[in-house]
């Protein structure tokens, strides 16, 4: 049995929410409380300590651990890696777990399976692939991993799944029949609205997790 080494948790929630009329999609309500909110809950009980990425309504997102903003030299809205590269910089633990702030099922066996995998083949990360998609912003990384991931946003590239390839992360399959459910994002007002209409999800956020 390998030990497993501390985590950080990062939610990644610097988004411009484009399919959401430019909502800041963590922020909406799903059920009593955020989406973020329901993310969190799931991600923090799996790392030892959260932060968040996010480049509006810090002060709502500091509840959930602090908050840091993408490096202004990328541009606004720069995407999901200019969030993991911020997640990075200020990471304090070996190893770091990202998920996105508008997936508010994700299994709680997540990390724990994504690090094993990565820790088995000696991989620098782990991703999740569910129903045969990539889940590119489910993923573990190692902390030192950020001179890389700076030098290929340094050189205009974007595509999360790009440079996870490049660096060598494993792909690591949820096959159990309510995976595809367990990643799903609410991208879209149809998805919202399709959330709502489903109930409660099953995390409840301790009250100490509310914005």
């Amino acid at each position: 049995m390998i030990p497993r080494p501390p985590v950080t948790g990062l939610l990644l929630a610097g988004g411009q929410g484009a399919r959401m009329d430019s909502a800041d999609k963590g922020l909406l309500m799903l059920g009593d409380r955020t989406i973020a909110a329901h993310v969190a809950a799931r991600l923090q009980r799996q790392v030892d300590n959260l932060i968040v990425s996010a480049n509006r309504h810090h002060d709502v997102y500091s509840a959930f651990g602090p908050v840091y903003a993408d490096d202004a030299r990328w541009g606004t809205y720069a995407g999901p890696l200019a969030g993991l590269a911020a997640g990075l910089a200020a990471c304090k633990t070996p190893w770091l777990a990202a998920t996105p702030c508008d997936a508010p099922y994700i299994p709680l066996d997540l990390v724990d399976r994504l690090l094993a995998a990565a820790l088995a083949t000696d991989r620098p990360g782990a991703f999740a692939v569910a129903d045969g998609r990539r889940q590119a912003t489910c993923m573990v990384l190692k902390r030192d991993l950020l001179p890389a991931l700076t030098a290929f946003l340094d050189a205009g590239d974007r595509k999360v799944g790009l440079w996870q390839n490049a660096i060598g992360m494993i792909a690591v399959p949820f096959d159990e029949p309510e995976a595809a459910q367990a990643f799903a994002n609410i991208n879209t007002p149809d998805d919202l609205a399709a959330a709502r209409g489903a109930g409660a999800v099953a995390a409840t956020p301790p009250a100490s997790l509310l914005p």
